[in-house]
């Protein structure tokens, strides 16, 4: 590990202004960042610790129906807000089945979406990667890569997001409150995050000294609070990275469907939204023929990077799947292993 500064501010101008030095980097948890540093892959010059400064670990039902969640709110204590878990529970879902409970009683919600790809290249000092070394090479094209992206890659970089939390926020229109420099502004979530074309170095859309202060759920996405879930295949049946992960919201007007919102983990570099798949469920009774149909219209782009077609069937699969439960209603208590492909599929549900 190389030598850094080391800075604690008690204010976000503070921090904005200890992190405009060039090669800052603020740490949360440093839940990923510090495994980076001990690595040689990340070497910031200076850590600005933001965990000193107030009014950032709020979880806030605002006025207007929204909910604002603190960039230093932990995991665990997302997951296990009565609340909150009742009025998004795929997110809920979502965080329970991501990583251990030390893990998640640590980690932040701003961290999580500033996580690097697992890419084993990329943690690899000695491969080629663009992400890592910019013009260096993509040693992942032609090398192991069965968990690589099939959705939004390029030549530069195949790399995917490994978030599960950020896969129901984006299928939410969750938005990014950030600071810098230059004041306040506000992304829409499925913006953040960028594909790689040509500069896969730059991950997000975050610029140099801007902190991350909240994100926020629009009042609108309670609606689907009833029909909810998220869904992860994974290597193992226990807290690893997702190989495909899918987040399926439905909102029922009588027997039919009025508003969908889908989103795919796992697939892509960023968390991907399916937008033509909800315009195919709008107005349809809830089925294997419109789920399928739906499937079909989430992975229409994708094309394997790789060794990895095998995705493009799988993630159709956890599409249909996803919906199916989401269909059969919100369970009231999450699953002994949340986001589980196993979970059986409450009575009622409409699959085959």
């Amino acid at each position: 590990m190389n030598r850094f500064d080391y800075v604690r501010p008690t204010t976000v101008a503070e921090a904005i202004a200890a992190a405009a030095q060039p090669g800052a980097a603020f740490l949360a948890a440093g839940t990923n960042l510090l495994d980076l540093m001990k690595g040689g892959i990340a070497r910031p010059e200076r850590l600005v610790d933001i965990t000193h400064i107030a009014g950032l670990d709020a979880i806030e039902r605002l006025p207007d129906g929204s909910t604002r969640i603190g960039a230093m709110v932990r995991n665990a204590e997302l997951a296990h807000d009565p609340d909150f878990a009742a009025r998004y529970p795929s997110v809920a879902e979502a965080l329970l089945s991501g990583a251990s409970a030390q893990l998640r009683n640590a980690a932040t919600v701003g961290g999580n979406l500033m996580q690097e790809t697992r890419c084993r290249y990329f943690y690899d000092t000695a491969s080629a990667c663009n992400r890592r070394v910019p013009g260096s090479g993509c040693d992942a094209l032609e090398g192991e890569n069965r968990a690589h992206a099939v959705l939004g890659w390029s030549e530069s970089c195949i790399a995917t997001h490994p978030s599960d939390l950020c896969v129901p926020l984006v299928a939410l229109d969750t938005i990014v409150e950030l600071e810098g420099p230059d004041g306040r502004r506000e992304v829409p979530l499925a913006e953040f995050h960028r594909l790689p074309g040509t500069t896969p170095e730059q991950r997000t859309v975050r610029r140099p000294g801007e902190i991350i202060l909240a994100v926020r759920l629009p009042a609108e996405a309670a609606a689907f609070s009833g029909h909810s879930r998220y869904l992860k295949v994974r290597e193992r049946t226990s807290y690893a990275f997702a190989v495909v992960s899918a987040a399926a919201g439905l909102a029922m007007d009588g027997e039919r469907i009025r508003a969908a919102r889908i989103a795919l983990g796992g697939v892509a570099a960023k968390p991907w939204r399916c937008e033509a798949a909800e315009a195919e469920l709008v107005g349809q009774v809830p089925g294997r023929e419109a789920f399928e149909r739906a499937a079909k219209a989430a992975l229409a782009g994708a094309t394997p990077s790789g060794d990895n077609a095998y995705k493009i069937e799988l993630a159709r699969r956890i599409v249909i799947r996803a919906l199916q439960l989401a269909s059969a209603g919100t369970p009231d208590r999450l699953p002994a292993l949340p986001a589980s492909p196993f979970a059986p599929v409450p009575a009622g549900a409409h699959h085959v």
